[in-house]
């Protein structure tokens, strides 16, 4: 059962009350952004919640057990905070949500009614929409470590122990021309596909400290072409500075000659097949042995 705050019973069983709701998003990097629907801007804990901002929530379903809530927030793109920009660069992907329930006329006069993570966001002509996952979703993902041919490490992370930035592996290029998902750069010095499945880095300009995959390196009529997985969503200008890291097939060959790291391969390169365990399974098949088991 929740405890009210101080105040706040007595302003419920007044029968006329002055409540709103307030919405405040916690991103990865830290920056908070708060919406509510009243129609001025209410501040508490250090966060102002705008007014007027086009951000609304859904129903709340709530059921006992580790079922995950069912929310909703979406709203018209009205904030400057909630540009399509920073949606498709994913600023706000698993931010923290906390969804208050406030005393406008006494902000003092709070409660919390729900918090959780963004999940799924889409948009599209000027709107957004955002499912807001409670905390128990994250007790239906998966955890631990999973038993395959590849290399479950991330090149450059204390697992792999790859210095990613050395100059073999790493390179400072120059943005010369942007056509979609394709980057025409300069300053790359490697043999094709060496940056396939990299990453780049943004060093200057609108992207600055974003990163994003890269799908594939090529080397065409003289010129280094990167194609990334997506176009990106901010502006890519000519004279942009960026970061290339080599890419990682996750293979054991892979490690063993182009990082000369096999000791550190993460994977179970010579683990057992699908043929290996249907022939297996067929040897203990009394119809493959004339009734015998081996």
């Amino acid at each position: 059962m929740r405890t009210l705050p101080a105040g706040m019973q007595a302003h419920l069983d007044s029968g006329t009350t002055t409540l709103c709701h307030c919405w405040r998003l916690t991103l990865a990097s830290g920056e908070r952004l708060g919406f509510t629907d009243h129609d001025r801007a209410l501040q508490f804990d250090g966060t102002t919640f705008e007014a007027a901002a086009g951000f609304t929530g859904s129903e709340i379903e709530s059921s006992l057990g580790f079922s995950v809530d069912n929310l909703e927030a979406s709203g018209a793109l009205q904030s400057g905070m909630l540009d399509a920009g920073r949606l498709r660069a994913g600023d706000f992907d698993h931010a923290e949500v906390e969804i208050w329930r406030v005393n406008w006329s006494d902000v003092s006069q709070r409660l919390l009614m729900r918090k959780g993570h963004l999940g799924e966001v889409t948009y599209g002509d000027g709107a957004f929409q955002a499912e807001v996952r409670g905390l128990s979703h994250i007790l239906g993902q998966t955890r631990g470590r999973i038993y395959q041919h590849g290399c479950d490490a991330v090149l450059g992370d204390a697992r792999c122990g790859v210095n990613a930035n050395l100059p073999a592996y790493s390179v400072t290029a120059t943005v010369m021309a942007v056509t979609g998902e394709t980057l025409r750069v300069s300053g790359i010095a490697a043999a094709d596909d060496w940056f396939t499945r990299g990453r780049v880095l943004w060093l200057s300009g609108d992207g600055q400290g974003r990163s994003l995959a890269i799908k594939r390196q090529r080397n065409m009529e003289g010129e280094d072409h990167i194609t990334l997985w997506q176009a990106p969503a901010f502006a890519v200008a000519p004279g942009d500075q960026i970061r290339l890291t080599a890419g990682c097939d996750r293979q054991f060959s892979t490690c063993r000659s182009k990082f000369n790291n096999a000791a550190n391969f993460r994977g179970f390169p010579h683990m057992p097949g699908n043929d290996f365990v249907t022939g297996f399974a067929r040897q203990g098949d009394p119809a493959n042995t004339g009734g015998k088991r081996n």
